[in-house]
């Protein structure tokens, strides 16, 4: 048997033929003006492709069928999209707002948990008008409905069930539309000792095997996969550098505070959280403190490289919460982002970068803390921090990076 002998061979070998074009074209974008020009940046945006490349069949075709839902991790320690945050957990599941869903699993002990119903996919983005499109596919969806781990009733040992979708069920129960096209999964973790959730998805009235994929739903799957690598290199950051336009143009090394909290009121309300990102430049001989009362609030930061990826937090002090954060005397958070390890417990790695972005998050609450930051030489930390931040020996902080490093895999099962 060879070419030809089919009769979908010539559009199946033409959708390839497109898709590996493709692929080819969102490569060129590595080079594009929004990706720092240096030898380690340049990489990092290949491994951003390569890292998607490998879940966008999982996301156009293995889990697409609505009628044999599967749960889908969409981030992780290898890999990074979307602003993606180093202390959630990040999982979605196509579904159809025809279908009946049922959950079941155990909560875990992680602080925040979050299940969210997404609605339809306009063409043109709902909260910034006509001028500003849609961000790429899986994003964009309005949220329609959701339950946080506040209103999830489980039993004694964690284990629930949640339906979503069909008639109204008790105690746990989300409700779809017509519309209604995915249910994404955030969980947010503080300490280093919190379980994640496990669980499963079926529909429940499942009584026969999923179908074989047909040519048809393959070249489908190969336009949505190049739809897909193609938006998450063109669209990250410029999209988001293009909305904070609106707003000012985002200062490098300075926190955007206030003047974002209204649009992230309406983007963020049902999903549980409000954001802030601040665009950051460190030249070799820098370093940046970031500085903020402790108020009690759940917060999160993460750092974040030049297409809004998550850097590597599992063998690297990226990312921060209330409680992993060693607070001074005067009630407030000192962290310091520096290039090599500045001996004190809360150093922010750059990755030896010269750029990216450090996002804030705070996870239950309508308010921002006020942020100051200060960029300084590592020669100037021992006289700008307070005497009683606290220090940390080169022992300690290999001890720190194994317990993040253990705790990590724990989350993913790694």
């Amino acid at each position: 048997m060879a070419f030809g002998d089919s009769v979908d061979d010539e559009a199946l070998r033409a959708a390839w033929h497109e898709f590996c074009d493709r692929l080819k074209a969102a490569g060129d974008l590595a080079f594009k003006d929004t990706s720092p020009a240096n030898a380690l940046q340049r990489a990092d945006a290949f491994r951003y492709l390569t890292q998607n490349l490998g879940q966008a069949y999982d996301l156009a075709l293995e889990t697409k069928d609505t009628r044999y839902p599967r749960i889908h991790p969409f981030c992780g320690p290898s890999r990074k999209l979307g602003g993606d945050n180093a202390d959630f957990v990040y999982l979605q599941t196509w579904i159809d707002g025809a279908s009946t869903y049922r959950i079941a699993g155990n909560r875990g002990t992680a602080r925040f948990i979050n299940f969210t119903v997404q609605g339809p996919r306009p063409e043109k983005d709902v909260y910034y008008g006509a001028d500003h499109p849609n961000l790429h596919e899986p994003f964009g969806d309005t949220p329609e409905a959701n339950l946080t781990g506040d209103d999830l009733t489980t039993e004694p040992d964690g284990s629930f069930v949640l339906y979503v979708g069909g008639a109204r069920r008790e105690p746990n129960w989300l409700p779809t539309s017509q519309g209604s096209r995915k249910l994404f999964m955030r969980q947010g973790f503080d300490s280093w000792v919190e379980r994640s959730a496990q669980f499963s998805i079926e529909r429940i009235d499942m009584d026969e095997p999923r179908p074989v994929p047909t040519p048809q739903d393959l070249i489908a799957s190969m336009q949505w996969a190049g739809d897909f690598l193609t938006g998450a290199m063109t669209d990250w950051p410029d999209r988001e550098l293009q909305i904070g336009s609106l707003f000012g143009e985002p200062e490098p090394n300075v926190f955007p505070g206030a003047r974002f909290a209204g649009t992230a009121e309406q983007r963020d309300a049902r999903r549980g959280r409000l954001i802030v990102t601040m665009p950051w430049r460190l030249g070799p001989d820098e370093a940046l403190i970031v500085e903020f009362a402790d108020d009690g609030q759940f917060w999160m930061l993460t750092n974040m490289g030049a297409f809004w990826n998550s850097m590597d937090y599992l063998y690297r002090p990226v990312s921060y919460t209330p409680s992993r954060s060693a607070i001074d005397s005067d009630g407030r958070v000192r962290m310091v982002m520096a290039h090599n390890d500045p001996g004190v417990h809360n150093w922010i790695d750059t990755q030896r970068f010269s750029e990216g972005y450090l996002t804030m998050r705070v996870i239950g609450s309508r308010q921002l803390p006020e942020v100051s930051t200060k960029v300084v030489t590592p020669a100037e930390l021992d006289t700008v921090l307070p005497a009683d931040t606290r220090r940390i020996t080169p022992q300690e902080r290999t001890g720190q990076l194994h317990a993040r490093f253990d705790a990590i895999r724990g989350r993913y099962r790694i």
